[in-house]
Protein backbone atom coordinates (compact mmCIF):
# COMPACT_ATOMS: atom_id res chain seq x y z
CA UNK A 1 0.00 0.00 0.00
CA UNK A 2 2.84 2.39 0.83
CA UNK A 3 4.23 1.82 -2.63
CA UNK A 4 0.86 2.54 -4.22
CA UNK A 5 0.31 5.77 -2.26
CA UNK A 6 3.88 6.89 -2.89
CA UNK A 7 3.46 6.53 -6.63
CA UNK A 8 -0.03 8.01 -6.54
CA UNK A 9 1.30 11.11 -4.78
CA UNK A 10 4.08 11.32 -7.34
CA UNK A 11 1.56 11.17 -10.20
CA UNK A 12 -0.61 13.83 -8.56
CA UNK A 13 2.45 16.06 -8.16
CA UNK A 14 3.33 15.70 -11.83
CA UNK A 15 -0.27 16.46 -12.80
CA UNK A 16 -0.37 19.62 -10.63
CA UNK A 17 2.94 20.88 -11.99
CA UNK A 18 1.74 20.20 -15.51
CA UNK A 19 -1.52 22.08 -14.85
CA UNK A 20 0.31 25.06 -13.35
CA UNK A 21 2.73 25.16 -16.26
CA UNK A 22 -0.07 25.09 -18.83
CA UNK A 23 -1.93 27.83 -16.96
CA UNK A 24 1.04 30.20 -17.08
CA UNK A 25 1.08 32.63 -20.04
CA UNK A 26 3.66 31.70 -22.65
CA UNK A 27 6.72 33.89 -22.89
CA UNK A 28 6.19 36.91 -25.15
CA UNK A 29 7.19 37.01 -27.90
CA UNK A 30 7.62 33.45 -29.10
CA UNK A 31 7.61 34.41 -32.80
CA UNK A 32 8.47 37.48 -34.96
CA UNK A 33 6.66 40.76 -34.27
CA UNK A 34 5.49 43.29 -36.88
CA UNK A 35 5.93 47.02 -36.34
CA UNK A 36 3.69 48.78 -38.85
CA UNK A 37 4.06 52.43 -39.87
CA UNK A 38 1.62 54.37 -42.02
CA UNK A 39 4.18 56.24 -44.12
CA UNK A 40 6.87 55.37 -46.69
CA UNK A 41 10.46 54.47 -45.94
CA UNK A 42 12.94 57.32 -45.74
CA UNK A 43 11.23 59.71 -43.32
CA UNK A 44 11.59 60.34 -39.61
CA UNK A 45 8.78 57.89 -38.76
CA UNK A 46 10.56 55.09 -40.59
CA UNK A 47 13.95 55.88 -39.05
CA UNK A 48 12.50 55.99 -35.55
CA UNK A 49 10.64 52.72 -36.04
CA UNK A 50 13.77 50.94 -37.25
CA UNK A 51 15.86 52.21 -34.34
CA UNK A 52 13.41 50.73 -31.85
CA UNK A 53 12.76 47.57 -33.88
CA UNK A 54 16.45 46.70 -33.90
CA UNK A 55 16.75 47.06 -30.13
CA UNK A 56 13.53 45.12 -29.41
CA UNK A 57 14.82 42.31 -31.65
CA UNK A 58 17.94 42.14 -29.48
CA UNK A 59 15.95 42.04 -26.25
CA UNK A 60 13.42 39.46 -27.34
CA UNK A 61 15.53 37.19 -29.53
CA UNK A 62 12.83 37.49 -32.17
CA UNK A 63 12.81 39.59 -35.33
CA UNK A 64 10.80 42.81 -35.12
CA UNK A 65 9.99 43.57 -38.75
CA UNK A 66 9.09 47.10 -39.86
CA UNK A 67 6.30 47.19 -42.44
CA UNK A 68 5.56 50.38 -44.41
CA UNK A 69 1.85 50.51 -45.23
CA UNK A 70 1.46 54.05 -46.49
CA UNK A 71 -1.61 55.88 -47.73
CA UNK A 72 -4.66 57.82 -46.54
CA UNK A 73 -2.53 59.86 -44.13
CA UNK A 74 -1.46 56.78 -42.22
CA UNK A 75 -4.91 55.23 -41.96
CA UNK A 76 -4.12 52.19 -44.11
CA UNK A 77 -1.39 51.11 -41.73
CA UNK A 78 -3.43 51.94 -38.64
CA UNK A 79 -6.45 49.98 -39.90
CA UNK A 80 -4.31 46.90 -40.51
CA UNK A 81 -3.24 46.95 -36.86
CA UNK A 82 -6.76 47.66 -35.61
CA UNK A 83 -7.95 44.53 -37.45
CA UNK A 84 -5.08 42.29 -36.28
CA UNK A 85 -5.12 39.59 -33.63
CA UNK A 86 -5.29 40.84 -30.06
CA UNK A 87 -1.99 39.28 -29.08
CA UNK A 88 0.62 42.06 -29.24
CA UNK A 89 2.38 40.60 -32.28
CA UNK A 90 1.32 43.53 -34.46
CA UNK A 91 2.44 46.95 -33.26
CA UNK A 92 1.90 50.39 -34.77
CA UNK A 93 4.19 53.40 -34.61
CA UNK A 94 1.87 56.39 -34.90
CA UNK A 95 2.16 60.11 -35.43
CA UNK A 96 -0.61 62.45 -34.17
CA UNK A 97 -2.50 62.04 -37.45
CA UNK A 98 -3.51 58.41 -37.24
CA UNK A 99 -4.82 58.45 -33.66
CA UNK A 100 -5.90 62.06 -33.07
CA UNK A 101 -6.10 64.40 -36.05
CA UNK A 102 -7.69 62.30 -38.81
CA UNK A 103 -10.81 61.88 -36.68
CA UNK A 104 -11.28 65.66 -36.80
CA UNK A 105 -11.14 65.86 -40.60
CA UNK A 106 -12.68 62.70 -41.98
CA UNK A 107 -16.40 62.03 -41.62
CA UNK A 108 -15.75 58.30 -41.93
CA UNK A 109 -12.70 56.36 -40.84
CA UNK A 110 -12.10 52.61 -41.33
CA UNK A 111 -11.29 52.22 -37.62
CA UNK A 112 -11.93 54.02 -34.34
CA UNK A 113 -8.54 55.18 -33.02
CA UNK A 114 -9.79 55.27 -29.43
CA UNK A 115 -11.71 51.98 -29.39
CA UNK A 116 -9.65 49.87 -31.80
CA UNK A 117 -6.07 50.71 -30.77
CA UNK A 118 -4.41 50.43 -27.37
CA UNK A 119 -1.65 52.94 -26.47
CA UNK A 120 1.57 51.45 -25.08
CA UNK A 121 4.15 54.24 -24.90
CA UNK A 122 5.43 57.41 -26.48
CA UNK A 123 8.86 56.85 -28.04
CA UNK A 124 10.05 60.15 -29.53
CA UNK A 125 9.20 63.83 -29.90
CA UNK A 126 10.28 65.95 -32.87
CA UNK A 127 9.67 69.64 -33.47
CA UNK A 128 8.03 70.65 -36.71
CA UNK A 129 10.14 72.99 -38.83
CA UNK A 130 9.21 75.64 -41.36
CA UNK A 131 11.78 75.38 -44.13
CA UNK A 132 12.16 76.96 -47.55
CA UNK A 133 13.98 76.19 -50.78
CA UNK A 134 17.24 78.21 -51.02
CA UNK A 135 15.85 80.09 -54.03
CA UNK A 136 13.36 81.85 -51.72
CA UNK A 137 15.12 85.07 -50.60
CA UNK A 138 14.18 84.94 -46.92
CA UNK A 139 16.06 84.09 -43.73
CA UNK A 140 13.47 84.65 -41.02
CA UNK A 141 9.77 84.09 -40.49
CA UNK A 142 9.08 87.84 -40.64
CA UNK A 143 10.81 87.95 -44.05
CA UNK A 144 8.77 84.96 -45.17
CA UNK A 145 5.56 86.79 -44.24
CA UNK A 146 6.68 89.86 -46.20
CA UNK A 147 7.71 87.75 -49.19
CA UNK A 148 4.38 85.93 -49.17
CA UNK A 149 2.43 89.19 -49.19
CA UNK A 150 4.43 90.42 -52.19
CA UNK A 151 3.37 87.37 -54.20
CA UNK A 152 -0.35 87.68 -54.98
CA UNK A 153 -0.30 84.30 -56.75
CA UNK A 154 0.53 82.77 -53.40
CA UNK A 155 3.01 80.21 -52.14
CA UNK A 156 2.69 76.45 -52.01
CA UNK A 157 3.59 74.69 -48.78
CA UNK A 158 4.15 70.99 -48.33
CA UNK A 159 3.14 68.78 -45.43
CA UNK A 160 3.30 65.04 -44.82
CA UNK A 161 -0.43 64.75 -45.48
CA UNK A 162 -3.92 66.11 -45.01
CA UNK A 163 -4.73 66.20 -41.33
CA UNK A 164 -1.11 66.05 -40.20
CA UNK A 165 0.01 68.37 -37.43
CA UNK A 166 2.07 70.22 -40.06
CA UNK A 167 -1.00 70.75 -42.25
CA UNK A 168 -3.02 72.12 -39.35
CA UNK A 169 -0.13 74.34 -38.27
CA UNK A 170 0.04 75.74 -41.79
CA UNK A 171 -3.67 76.48 -41.89
CA UNK A 172 -3.49 78.20 -38.52
CA UNK A 173 -0.58 80.33 -39.75
CA UNK A 174 -2.41 81.21 -42.96
CA UNK A 175 -5.23 82.72 -40.96
CA UNK A 176 -3.37 84.24 -38.04
CA UNK A 177 -0.30 85.52 -39.88
CA UNK A 178 -2.18 86.58 -43.03
CA UNK A 179 -0.33 84.21 -45.37
CA UNK A 180 -1.46 83.51 -48.92
CA UNK A 181 -0.45 79.85 -48.94
CA UNK A 182 -1.83 76.77 -50.69
CA UNK A 183 -1.53 73.40 -49.01
CA UNK A 184 0.13 70.58 -50.99
CA UNK A 185 -0.31 67.29 -49.10
CA UNK A 186 2.05 64.35 -49.62
CA UNK A 187 1.94 60.71 -48.61
CA UNK A 188 4.59 61.16 -45.97
CA UNK A 189 7.52 63.41 -45.14
CA UNK A 190 9.97 61.65 -47.47
CA UNK A 191 8.21 62.50 -50.79
CA UNK A 192 7.40 65.99 -49.49
CA UNK A 193 11.07 66.54 -48.74
CA UNK A 194 12.08 65.39 -52.22
CA UNK A 195 9.85 68.01 -53.86
CA UNK A 196 10.88 70.72 -51.42
CA UNK A 197 14.58 70.10 -52.10
CA UNK A 198 13.81 69.98 -55.83
CA UNK A 199 11.98 73.32 -55.73
CA UNK A 200 8.58 71.95 -56.78
CA UNK A 201 7.19 73.56 -53.62
CA UNK A 202 8.60 76.67 -52.00
CA UNK A 203 7.86 76.07 -48.33
CA UNK A 204 7.59 72.98 -46.19
CA UNK A 205 6.24 72.42 -42.69
CA UNK A 206 7.70 69.05 -41.81
CA UNK A 207 9.05 67.02 -38.93
CA UNK A 208 12.70 67.78 -38.30
CA UNK A 209 13.71 64.15 -38.68
CA UNK A 210 13.01 64.13 -42.41
CA UNK A 211 14.69 67.40 -43.37
CA UNK A 212 17.56 67.92 -40.92
CA UNK A 213 20.23 66.42 -43.23
CA UNK A 214 19.13 68.74 -46.04
CA UNK A 215 19.22 71.77 -43.72
CA UNK A 216 22.72 70.83 -42.57
CA UNK A 217 23.83 70.40 -46.20
CA UNK A 218 22.39 73.78 -47.26
CA UNK A 219 19.79 72.28 -49.58
CA UNK A 220 17.05 73.82 -47.42
CA UNK A 221 16.84 76.84 -45.12
CA UNK A 222 15.21 76.46 -41.70
CA UNK A 223 13.08 79.52 -40.93
CA UNK A 224 11.45 78.62 -37.60
CA UNK A 225 10.61 75.69 -35.35
CA UNK A 226 7.08 75.24 -34.08
CA UNK A 227 7.96 73.89 -30.62
CA UNK A 228 7.93 76.14 -27.54
CA UNK A 229 11.68 75.72 -27.05
CA UNK A 230 14.45 75.82 -29.63
CA UNK A 231 15.67 72.51 -31.00
CA UNK A 232 19.01 71.24 -29.73
CA UNK A 233 19.71 70.14 -33.31
CA UNK A 234 19.07 73.68 -34.67
CA UNK A 235 19.87 75.99 -31.75
CA UNK A 236 20.31 78.96 -34.05
CA UNK A 237 16.74 78.75 -35.42
CA UNK A 238 14.08 80.79 -33.60
CA UNK A 239 10.74 79.46 -32.41
CA UNK A 240 7.47 80.97 -33.58
CA UNK A 241 6.92 82.23 -30.03
CA UNK A 242 10.11 84.27 -30.28
CA UNK A 243 8.84 86.10 -33.37
CA UNK A 244 5.49 86.88 -31.82
CA UNK A 245 3.42 83.98 -33.18
CA UNK A 246 1.83 82.30 -30.17
CA UNK A 247 1.51 78.82 -31.58
CA UNK A 248 3.30 75.56 -30.86
CA UNK A 249 3.09 72.10 -32.36
CA UNK A 250 5.30 69.03 -32.00
CA UNK A 251 5.38 65.76 -33.83
CA UNK A 252 5.26 62.97 -31.26
CA UNK A 253 5.57 59.30 -32.12
CA UNK A 254 4.07 56.51 -30.03
CA UNK A 255 3.56 52.78 -30.25
CA UNK A 256 0.16 51.12 -29.97
CA UNK A 257 -1.27 47.67 -30.54
CA UNK A 258 -4.67 46.14 -31.18
CA UNK A 259 -7.27 46.95 -28.53
CA UNK A 260 -8.13 43.93 -26.42
CA UNK A 261 -4.51 42.80 -26.08
CA UNK A 262 -3.85 41.69 -22.51
CA UNK A 263 -2.50 44.22 -20.05
CA UNK A 264 0.31 41.78 -19.21
CA UNK A 265 1.61 41.80 -22.79
CA UNK A 266 1.19 45.57 -23.10
CA UNK A 267 3.17 45.98 -19.88
CA UNK A 268 5.98 43.77 -21.21
CA UNK A 269 6.19 45.79 -24.42
CA UNK A 270 6.07 49.11 -22.54
CA UNK A 271 8.93 47.98 -20.28
CA UNK A 272 11.03 47.01 -23.30
CA UNK A 273 10.31 50.33 -25.03
CA UNK A 274 11.22 52.28 -21.90
CA UNK A 275 14.51 50.39 -21.72
CA UNK A 276 15.19 50.94 -25.42
CA UNK A 277 14.59 54.71 -25.13
CA UNK A 278 17.63 54.88 -22.81
CA UNK A 279 19.94 52.85 -25.05
CA UNK A 280 22.81 54.91 -26.54
CA UNK A 281 22.19 53.56 -30.05
CA UNK A 282 18.52 54.59 -29.98
CA UNK A 283 19.22 57.93 -28.31
CA UNK A 284 21.99 58.79 -30.76
CA UNK A 285 19.82 57.89 -33.76
CA UNK A 286 16.86 60.00 -32.65
CA UNK A 287 18.99 62.93 -31.43
CA UNK A 288 20.78 62.81 -34.80
CA UNK A 289 17.40 63.27 -36.47
CA UNK A 290 16.67 66.29 -34.29
CA UNK A 291 14.29 64.57 -31.90
CA UNK A 292 14.21 63.51 -28.28
CA UNK A 293 13.71 59.87 -27.25
CA UNK A 294 11.09 59.44 -24.58
CA UNK A 295 8.81 56.92 -22.90
CA UNK A 296 5.52 56.97 -21.03
CA UNK A 297 2.88 54.79 -19.46
CA UNK A 298 -0.09 53.72 -21.61
CA UNK A 299 -2.25 56.10 -19.58
CA UNK A 300 0.08 59.06 -20.18
CA UNK A 301 0.16 58.35 -23.90
CA UNK A 302 -3.64 58.14 -24.00
CA UNK A 303 -3.81 61.57 -22.34
CA UNK A 304 -1.48 63.07 -24.97
CA UNK A 305 -3.84 61.79 -27.66
CA UNK A 306 -6.86 63.31 -25.92
CA UNK A 307 -5.05 66.63 -25.46
CA UNK A 308 -4.19 66.86 -29.16
CA UNK A 309 -7.77 66.07 -30.17
CA UNK A 310 -8.99 68.91 -27.97
CA UNK A 311 -6.31 71.37 -29.10
CA UNK A 312 -6.61 70.79 -32.83
CA UNK A 313 -10.38 70.44 -32.89
CA UNK A 314 -10.53 74.16 -32.11
CA UNK A 315 -8.25 74.96 -35.03
CA UNK A 316 -10.23 72.75 -37.41
CA UNK A 317 -13.50 74.44 -36.43
CA UNK A 318 -12.12 78.00 -36.41
CA UNK A 319 -10.43 77.63 -39.80
CA UNK A 320 -13.14 75.38 -41.29
CA UNK A 321 -10.49 72.86 -42.35
CA UNK A 322 -11.72 69.86 -44.30
CA UNK A 323 -10.00 66.83 -45.76
CA UNK A 324 -8.76 67.34 -49.31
Amino acid sequence: MKFIFKNLNKLIGIFVLSFISSAQPQSFPSKPVKLVIGFPAGGGVDATARAYALKLSEYWGQNVLVENKSGANGMIGAESVARSNKDGYTLFLSTPSEVALNSLLYAKMPYDPIKDLAPISLVAIYPNVIAVHPSIPVNSFQELIAYSKKNPQGINYASSGTGSSQHLAGEWLKSNAGLNWTHVPYKGAAPATVDLVGGQVQVGILGLGAILPHIKAGRLKAIAVTSINRSSALPEVATLHEVGIKFDSTQWYGILTTAGTSTEIISQIQTALQRASREPSVKDRILGLGGEPTSSSPQEYAQVIRDDIEKFSKIVKEQNIKSD
